[in-house]
């Protein structure tokens, strides 16, 4: 155990920093002062799409202004947004998928990425691209109804499957106050935006498989605040897909809750991340009282991996509650390379400068922490302080660090060891990790466990 080294001083400023710009510069969307109701455009009941799209167009054609869903039910398909609109859900009104498929066009990206090669999912209920000033608020619901779609978890394409918003190299985009539930599939994904502030939102997303809570992939600019979200999938889940980097993002006050990961980069890492505070939040499992289809434990409460090229750096963590976690902390790094098929084979990619400080919890476990790099490439400059979690003893048969290979090729999760057994520390596995700093950090079987605290192949300061 020693004192952080000086670049967790040079983070912690520079990130403060940012997150100051941040909370100044973004304000979310600019009224146009024009409202447009779904009636006023001769809805009457029934399916709403066509209505409400009139509505939207509308608002479009004046400069810009607010759709209002006012009262009642509004089962409509895909919906487009356009540059100058917010889709506003009252709180007497709710805005209903589709139960029907064909009500759901596909929208092919204008801008080709990894997403459209490996995932190929082109359908939602809200779709916009290439828009400015766009807005989904309201104290309503949005419902995907999802279970009208049913699918088997992947890490591949979902078709059949529409996403509940897809938004697209959109700029200054604003989600507020909103209920989302139930998407067929990822419940948003927001892919090269700029200018993005996502707050005070619940989602529940807990219907169907690959039941992701909130996709950002290679924004620029982003808030996400005071947000609740209980996920099948990934909670809160950051990408590169795009090839586009991701930077300059705060995460704070947020309770997110997953069956897979809570708070998560990857498993696409084509494009950088960096520059990212999360701060004053609750990460980690749902509860066994709440509705879900999985498991309660989430696989991991932080996951940050690079495996496809991209750089991961810049990070820090701080003041955060982790709960029902079988894996608190997962780093890895691996030469996976996934790429367009027209592609040049990446470069390694680089995982570094990451802080993890003040961050205490319980019921987690018993899986245990670990951080993987391969032979080829170290993960390097590696930081926690002032950790003291509580976890659950292994019942699993022990992994000793000759039992596990370098896993190429395996999906890169935390789980990736669960068919084999728990990892060979209780507290931290560490392998092809250069400069690992461990300050005050603490960790509590309940119960024996047979395992050391530590064991660490790599050079730990």
């Amino acid at each position: 155990m020693s004192a952080l080294p000086s670049w967790t001083d040079s983070l912690r400023c520079n990130l403060s920093r940012m997150a100051e710009g941040l909370t100044s510069a973004l304000h979310g969307w600019r009224d146009a002062g024009f409202t447009v109701t779904p009636e006023q455009c001769g809805y009457e009941g029934g399916l709403a799409t066509v209505f409400i799209q009139k509505a939207i167009d509308t608002a479009a054609s004046r400069g810009g202004g607010t759709v209002l869903l006012s009262h009642g039910d509004y089962v409509t398909g895909t919906l487009v947004l356009r540059s100058g609109v917010r889709l506003e859900v009252a709180a007497a009104a709710r805005l209903l998928g589709s139960s029907r498929l064909e009500d759901y066009p596909e929208h092919i990206a204008a801008r080709r990425t990894v997403q459209d090669t490996n995932m190929g999912m082109n359908q939602s209920l809200l779709f916009a691209e290439g828009c400015e000033n766009i807005s989904i608020c309201g104290q309503g619901q949005i419902d995907g109804r999802g279970g009208h779609f049913p699918g088997e978890e992947t890490a591949h394409g979902t078709p059949g499957r529409p996403f509940l918003i897809r938004f697209l190299d959109c700029r200054d985009v604003h989600i507020k106050d909103i209920t989302l539930k139930d998407a067929a599939c990822w419940m948003q994904n927001y892919l090269h935006c700029e200018n993005l502030l996502i707050e005070d939102i619940r989602v529940e997303n807990q219907a169907n498989y690959n039941n992701d809570g909130i996709d950002i992939d290679g924004c620029r600019n982003v808030i996400v605040r005071r947000c609740l979200v209980s996920s099948g999938d990934d909670a809160l889940c950051f990408k590169g897909a795009s090839q586009m980097p991701g930077e300059n993002i705060l995460v704070e006050d947020c309770e997110l809750l997953s069956s897979c990961n809570a708070v998560k980069f990857g498993t696409d890492s084509q494009g950088d991340f960096r520059n990212v505070l999360v701060r004053n939040c609750t990460v980690g499992g749902v509860s066994e009282e709440m509705r879900r289809i999985k498991h309660a434990d989430s696989d991991s409460a932080f996951s940050w991996e690079a495996v496809d090229g991209g750089t991961v750096e810049n990070i820090w963590v701080y003041n955060v509650r982790i709960l029902r976690a079988m894996s608190p902390f997962f780093l890895r790094l691996e030469k996976r390379g996934r790429v367009k098929p027209e592609d040049p084979a990446p470069p390694l990619s680089n995982l570094r400068r990451i802080l993890f400080e003040q961050i205490h919890g319980e019921d987690n476990g018993p899986r245990g922490s670990y951080f993987i790099g391969i032979p080829e490439k170290a993960i390097e400059d590696i930081a926690l302080k002032d950790i003291c979690l509580r976890q659950r003893p292994s019942q699993k048969p022990i992994l000793s660090e000759s039992d596990i290979s370098e896993m190429y090729g395996v999906y890169p999760d935390a789980h990736m060891i669960d068919e084999q057994g728990d990892s060979p520390a209780y507290a931290l596995w560490a392998r092809h990790v250069h400069r690992l700093y461990l300050d005050h950090y603490e960790v509590l079987p309940e119960g024996p466990d047979p395992r050391p605290a530590f064991v660490t192949k790599t050079d730990v300061l």
